[in-house]
């Protein structure tokens, strides 16, 4: 990874290690996605069963993420990456020995704290300034997209080769040596020390991790709440249609297991490609703002790509603006919350924003499954056009208005 101007060596060192962890969790959680479906279908689970499923990991996730960042914030990066990679191997180790269905739905349990690219976010964001931080972050999506990319293939291969059984124990060994790296190189806290200011004095804080007050507290900061609804409203239609992807590159594309496969593949290079080599750039010619109003711009053209496609040819030529404006959408407006709140809770509140996803993993294929059913394939992007939209409006809106207030001071 190359270096990041402004960094000591060791921080810079803590970054790398964190690179790498960020990579390996991925990489385990795709080979487990990979075999995952196959395990249900052979154990008997039907689709409904393994929609419940699925809403059973969502709902875990959506509930952890906001305690996982409280416990960062409280007891330091290690204690929390070290939680979510032992989770991870408790998680990985009932998959690797089910036998039955309630065994599969048992194993999610351990996933209320498997949020290590949270964890690495966390990281990442106490070690840079706000400068940095858009650009540091962009190179944790490249770790994503690898881990895309190594996880499926490897997952697939082994379970292929050596039983569906197999990928569960790589991944456990996996997250065990991870809780090695983290106890070795990781320091205890992260954050650097700095003098409480008048906002984060003059409000009362509790110590419990559980508290639901403190989490909603950070939403009351200035800028935070329109900028947390706009990164949740944005995702959301796209978000529904990657959770029909499934069963729309079959039934509406026609692809067979090892071609929807080698799309996802595609997937994780066009994301390598944003996140690793675009994003970073345009954090440095362009403000957070101003990108956000770019991202909407362009998911209002993937919408558009989305109401006229007619095959996979299509989606693939949609797939990178697609990618684009999740990307930047998603770094921007964590780089624009984490500035908005107190150094001490930059944890919290991306342990809240990791909740979106889970939030639309839950309700979300209900309304998919309602849209294609209803009105088809179109409906996806009609409705990403409407929200894009609505968003942009707003966004260019708030700019200017901040334009007009600097220039009357």
């Amino acid at each position: 990874m190359a270096s990041d101007p402004g960094l000591s060596r060791s921080k810079q060192h803590v970054i790398r290690v964190t690179y790498l962890l960020a990579a390996l969790d991925i990489s385990c959680l795709f080979m487990q996605f990979a075999v995952t479906p196959y395990l249900a279908k052979n154990l008997g689970l039907d689709t409904v069963g393994f929609g419940y499923l699925q809403t059973v990991f969502g709902i875990l996730q959506l509930v952890g993420g906001p305690i996982f960042g409280r416990f960062s914030d409280q007891y330091g990066a290690r204690a929390a990456l070290t939680l979510s990679f032992l989770s991870g191997s408790v998680y990985y180790l009932i998959l690797a020995f089910t036998t039955n269905i309630p065994l599969l739905f048992l194993s999610r349990l351990p996933s209320v704290f498997m949020h290590g690219l949270p964890g690495a976010q966390m990281i990442v964001t106490d070690l840079t300034t706000a400068e940095e931080r858009a650009g540091s972050l962009g190179k944790l999506g490249l770790c994503f997209g690898l881990g895309i990319i190594i996880g499926s293939s490897l997952g697939g291969f082994l379970a292929t080769k050596y039983g569906l059984y197999t990928p569960t124990f790589i991944a456990l060994a996996a997250s065990l040596v991870c809780c090695v790296i983290v106890l070795n190189y990781i320091p205890a806290k992260t954050k650097i020390s700095q003098g409480k200011t008048a906002t984060e004095q003059s409000k009362p804080k509790s110590s419990s991790v559980f508290s639901v007050g403190e989490l909603l507290r950070l939403l009351n900061y200035p800028g935070v709440m329109s900028v947390f609804i706009v990164k949740v409203v944005s995702a959301f239609p796209i978000g529904v249609f990657m959770l029909m992807f499934p069963i729309i590159s079959v039934d509406f594309f026609g692809l067979n297991a090892a071609t929807a496969g080698y799309l996802m593949s595609y997937f994780g290079i066009m994301q390598l490609v944003v996140q690793g080599f675009m994003v970073g750039r345009l954090t440095s010619w362009l403000s957070d703002e101003t990108l956000l109003i770019v991202s909407m711009a362009v998911s209002i053209g993937v919408g558009l790509g989305l109401v006229v496609m007619t095959g996979v040819l299509h989606f693939c030529i949609i797939a990178l603006p697609m990618i684009f404006f999740l990307c930047v959408s998603g770094i921007i407006t964590d780089s624009i919350l984490t500035k908005a709140v107190p150094p001490s809770e930059t944890g919290a509140m991306l342990g809240i924003c990791a909740s979106i996803q889970p939030l639309t993993r839950t309700i979300g294929p209900t309304i998919g499954g309602y849209l294609y059913k209803h009105y088809g394939v179109p409906s996806f992007g009609l409705f990403n056009i409407i929200v894009s939209l609505l968003l942009l409006m707003y966004l260019v809106n708030t700019q200017n208005r901040r334009k007009v207030d600097k220039t009357k001071k």
